[in-house]
């Protein structure tokens, strides 16, 4: 791969994962690299700077961040900065290329591209896809939103590899291209602390597909109306993935047994109770990525194995330990009401469910209706910002009056009382519907704050 950015003047716009991998892409391919970033120094990860001043000396930091944009050739954009922001848009009147770390790898990738999009399951779906294709004997990695920049991954790839990518509506909402095979998955809401409304985002999350054309794949979930919609969007083949009805082509569910009819061949995949993963949403993720997989040519017999043997994510839907007949579970990734109902409704068991943190924007009315309709939650912990917001939308003076508990303000009080409610044969789930600042630095402290705390209930004698 030959790409050669000599004598060009580059601006990196947001020092996150994505800028520093940006800032080292540029650099080493030639370029002139300035660091441009919203945050004072102080505010920034110690680490990340540090290796930033590896290859740059020129920063600017605080509320003036975006000034003299007119000096680069290229501007790159870090996903949590909005590419509509009036001095970006100035710059790209006068013809100043503005790109993203997602976009330059999918100029100049070599490698076979998936993309992988949705509100729920995209990081699940990556890795399924990505094992499924190693088990079939390809190359392939993962990057995107899933933690890894693709332009980590440029220099490593070739002609022969496949690389899937999940891709978040931060990176797809100026994509003007979109990748071979795209994979949606359920598609609500999200991010409208972000978005400017629900339908910039859905619009945002169409990039993947309406780049397409004739000689491409769209895998789209059509059980939910916010991904079904995007049907019209491309001119892709299509293949539908549904849990309720027999789709041609497509991969479905007949008979509790995942069916694939992708290439005028109706083949068996495997039985739901061969599956390892909890809950229905991850058998609508299973059924996508082995809609993908099935376009490069991977057998039943792999994807079945991928299917029995996966164990799931960090963070989504983890379990963690079974402490003296309870079962903990952490599925601290959930930020939306959609992800906490997938999870609620992914047991059967007597169920604390530990609910709340930062708010997004989200509307919790669903999520209350589900509470409402559940019959084996035994109790509720409300903890963050969003505690009021989830108590309104239930009924908490029904079904729940004196079930519903607040004001733990650590890990360690939550996981306690959680524990104090149940018995051998309850399940406790973290499943918060919502982001984690404020109380926690992300979802991954949050989780494994939840972890450890677990673990040490293991450590102590039982009663």
């Amino acid at each position: 791969m030959n790409v050669n950015f000599d004598g060009k003047k580059v601006g990196i716009i947001g020092l996150g994962v994505e800028g520093l991998s940006s800032l080292k892409f540029y650099k080493s391919h030639g370029a002139e690299v300035s660091v441009r970033e919203i945050k004072e120094e102080s505010q920034l990860d110690k680490e990340v700077l540090r290796e930033a001043r590896n290859y740059t000396s020129d920063f600017l930091f605080g509320k003036d961040y975006l000034t003299n944009l007119l000096i680069f050739d290229i501007i790159v954009r870090s996903p949590g900065v909005r590419p509509d922001l009036p001095q970006l848009l100035e710059a790209t009147r006068e013809g100043i290329r503005l790109t993203s770390n997602m976009k330059a790898f999918l100029d100049i990738s070599p490698a076979k591209i998936i993309g992988v999009t949705g509100t729920k399951g995209k990081g699940t779906t990556t890795t399924l896809i990505s094992e499924m294709l190693k088990k079939s004997g390809d190359r392939a990695f993962v990057g995107g939103n899933i933690g890894i920049p693709p332009l980590d991954l440029i220099d490593q790839l070739s002609r022969d590899d496949w690389i899937v990518l999940e891709m978040s509506s931060f990176q797809l909402i100026d994509m003007q291209k979109s990748p071979k095979i795209a994979v949606v998955l359920m598609v609500t809401t999200e991010h409208l602390d972000w978005h400017k409304s629900t339908q910039e985002y859905i619009k945002a999350k169409a990039n993947i597909v309406s780049h397409q054309n004739q000689e491409d794949f769209a895998i789209i979930n059509v059980d939910h109306p916010g991904s079904s919609g995007l049907i019209d969007k491309t001119n892709a083949k299509k293949i539908l993935v549904s849990l309720f009805k027999e789709q041609n082509p497509g991969v479905y569910l007949k008979n509790e047994i995942i069916v694939r009819n992708v290439s005028g061949k109706v083949e068996e995949i495997l039985p739901v109770k061969e599956v390892f993963l909890r809950g229905r949403h991850n058998i609508e993720n299973i059924a996508a990525a082995a809609a993908a997989v099935s376009i490069a040519g991977v057998g039943v017999d792999e994807i079945a194995q991928v299917a029995r043997e996966f164990k799931g994510l960090e963070h989504r839907l983890e379990f963690v330990q079974d402490v003296n007949g309870i079962k903990y579970y952490n599925d601290s990734f959930s930020t939306t009401p959609e992800t906490a109902i997938a999870a609620i409704k992914s047991f059967t068991e007597p169920l604390v469910v530990i609910l709340g943190g930062s708010d997004k924007g989200s509307d919790y009315s669903e999520l209350g209706k589900e509470i409402n309709l559940a019959t084996n939650i035994k109790s509720i912990i409300l903890v963050g910002q969003t505690a009021e917001k989830i108590s309104k939308s239930f009924d908490r003076f029904g079904k729940y009056k004196d079930r519903v508990f607040e004001g733990q303000k650590t890990m360690q009080e939550i996981v306690a009382k959680a524990n104090s409610m149940s018995s051998s044969g309850d399940v406790i789930l973290l499943s918060p519907a919502s982001a984690s600042f404020g109380m926690f630095k992300n979802y991954k402290e949050r989780g494994n704050l939840f972890k450890k705390e677990v673990r040490s209930l293991s450590l102590r004698p039982s009663d």
